[in-house]
């Protein structure tokens, strides 16, 4: 990327900034993230931008500012300050508007700019067609059509799944806001991408479609349907350590208050490595 594009630069500068200050003071995490409870109880809209400013690990700041710093600069470069930025903020909105109602019945806190990356992301692959994608992990670069279409089943299966410690829901509402957005300000990359466009969207619709008809989380949700399940193993199965019964307490009670997508890589290994033994007894 050129230095042409100084808001991009800034956007990265401050939410750089915003996460260190999130990573040695967790006093300051806890006030600006995203938290479904206290946006829609204490009305604590701003949580709903604030929490892109945020992230949870170096790691997880760097892979998001690199996709900006590499998608967002060609959009600023290309289409100007303005129009990047709109995308982008809009795009978080839209990608928190999707957790806020998907995780409306039970507490869920999150944090990351990944909703506004993949926002300019989309933007960019049909705004500039023909263009590549490249990925830390793949030596080689993908096809923008085929990343997008991939994008969406990923995200989809990830949020259904509920499959690792990933806001799903914000990258598939922050794809998809970007893109109409993106279409408002632009309406010929309809015609430009004649075939990519319907499939894309008309997927989109199917994937949000089918979230309305099966929720992934009811007043007696998913936690719910794990506990009582883990009720009927322990009235079948002998006894078990008091140990294990207390890890598995702990985790279940830590599903309830934040969610599945809330335990670690190993909580999980854990509550499948009990479940597991507790299904052989």
């Amino acid at each position: 990327m050129q230095p042409t594009a100084p808001f991009n630069l800034a956007v990265i500068i401050v939410t750089a900034v915003c996460s260190y200050l999130g990573f040695t003071r967790p006093g300051f995490t806890d006030r600006w993230l995203f938290d479904a409870q206290s946006i829609l109880r204490n009305k604590q809209y701003y949580r709903i931008i604030s929490s892109a400013f945020l992230h949870g690990s170096w790691m997880h700041l760097i892979f998001n500012m690199y996709s900006l710093y590499s998608f967002g600069g060609a959009v600023e470069q290309v289409f100007g300050p303005t129009q990047f930025l709109l995308i982008y903020f809009i795009s978080i909105v839209g990608g928190n508007l999707l957790s806020l109602v998907l995780h409306r019945n039970h507490e869920y806190r999150a944090l990351g700019a990944s909703g506004g990356v993949c926002g300019i992301i989309f933007a960019c692959i049909f705004l500039l067609p023909g263009s590549s994608v490249y990925m830390f992990f793949i030596p080689f670069p993908i096809p923008a059509y085929i990343f997008a279409v991939l994008f969406l089943a990923v995200s989809y299966f990830g949020l259904r799944g509920q499959i690792g410690n990933i806001g799903h829901d914000a990258h598939l509402g922050g794809a998809i806001i970007g893109l109409v957005v993106t279409t408002v300000m632009y309406p010929y990359i309809v015609r430009q991408n004649p075939v990519l466009y319907p499939v894309v969207m008309g997927l989109a619709a199917v994937l949000f479609v089918s979230l309305y008809l099966y929720p992934l989380y009811s007043a007696q949700g998913g936690y719910e349907r794990i506990k009582n399940t883990w009720e009927k193993v322990k009235n079948r199965s002998r006894p078990n350590s008091q140990k294990t019964e207390e890890t598995m307490n702990r985790l279940l009670d830590k599903v309830s208050k934040s969610g599945i997508s809330s335990l670690t890589r190993r909580e999980k290994k854990q509550l499948k490595q009990i479940s597991k033994r507790s299904q052989q007894r």
